[in-house]
């Protein structure tokens, strides 16, 4: 599988203030990456980094291959788009003005992929409305459209629902998978509303203080989240024995906590902790959503 976008050790200082501290971490072609963190954790640093923005302090990174100290860096960015922060456009100016200024901006020789770009982030119909009239929803769309510009192979997107309605999060999210999938364009996705963020991401970064805790992929995420039956007992050496003889899967969590990945009776398993002298305190279904696993992880309340 081919790499897009990885580094190493990177770091990144303002002043004393380290906002990358020895990140490591990798994106493959036609990933859907999820990038999770608190706020302050380093996301928008990195993305200021991959863009050219700023300079790394230490370590490096390579893009399509281009290591961040080669002038190679300059050529691999043109198949990059970036919608960072907030969408970038004049407020006075139409969709279609506005991709022409970017069409304008980037070199390309002709406009023919303008009308393509306005029917595929769905602003075929805006006419002479100024950007600045649109709704958050349709800006989200301009922006990934002037990302589009120049047909990149990778794309940034800095909190993509961040304010928008429901309906406005169901079009952003069509439209990121329709890309994905019709134009195999990948995509690094920094968000905070978890949970929507699981219905698109391949694969996910968790990054705190500057450096990635864990890298993993939808399915093996899938697996940390999946329904279970979580059981308070006396005993978890007690539990552990029984699981085993039934070959059912289970998670010990401390002394007195497991998770099991199976359908019980409680009457019978009552039965069997009695005969070794042992307990079942509780019983309760258990799901761990995504912003869960998340806290878990990381620790904390506030995320973005």
């Amino acid at each position: 599988m081919e790499t897009i976008f990885s580094c190493e050790h990177l770091r990144k200082k303002y002043g004393v203030f380290t906002a990358l501290d020895d990140l490591s971490m990798q994106i493959e072609k036609g990933a859907i990456y999820g990038f999770v963190g608190k706020n302050g954790a380093g996301k928008t640093t990195l993305i200021r980094l991959l863009c050219g923005l700023q300079r790394p302090t230490g370590g490096h990174f390579t893009l399509f291959g281009a290591d961040s100290e080669t002038s190679d860096l300059s050529e691999q960015r043109r198949r990059l788009g970036a919608v960072v922060e907030s969408p970038a456009f004049l407020k006075d100016m139409t969709a279609r003005d506005n991709l022409i200024q970017q069409y304008l901006l980037l070199g390309l020789p002709d406009f023919k992929g303008i009308d393509e770009l306005l029917s595929l982030v769905g602003l075929a119909d805006t006419g002479k409305k100024k950007a600045g009239k649109f709704s958050l929803g349709m800006k989200q769309r301009l922006g990934i459209a002037m990302a589009l510009c120049g047909d990149p192979d990778f794309i940034i997107l800095d909190e993509p629902t961040n304010g928008l309605d429901p309906q406005g999060i169901i079009e952003i999210r069509e439209l990121i998978l329709r890309l994905n999938r019709e134009k195999g364009i990948t995509f690094l996705i920094s968000s905070h509303i978890l949970d929507e963020l699981s219905r698109l991401a391949t694969h996910y970064g968790f990054i705190d203080k500057g450096h990635m805790v864990r890298q993993m992929s939808a399915e093996e995420l899938r697996k940390e989240c999946r329904k279970s039956i979580r059981m308070k007992v006396s005993d978890t050496k007690v539990l552990a024995t029984i699981m085993e003889q039934k070959g059912i899967e289970y998670k010990v969590l401390d002394d007195q906590t497991a998770d099991v990945y199976a359908e019980m009776n409680f009457s019978e398993m009552a039965e069997l902790f009695a005969r070794e002298n042992a307990s079942i305190l509780t019983m309760e279904e258990h799901d761990e959503s995504l912003e869960a696993f998340y806290l878990a992880l990381l620790g904390g309340e506030e995320h973005a």
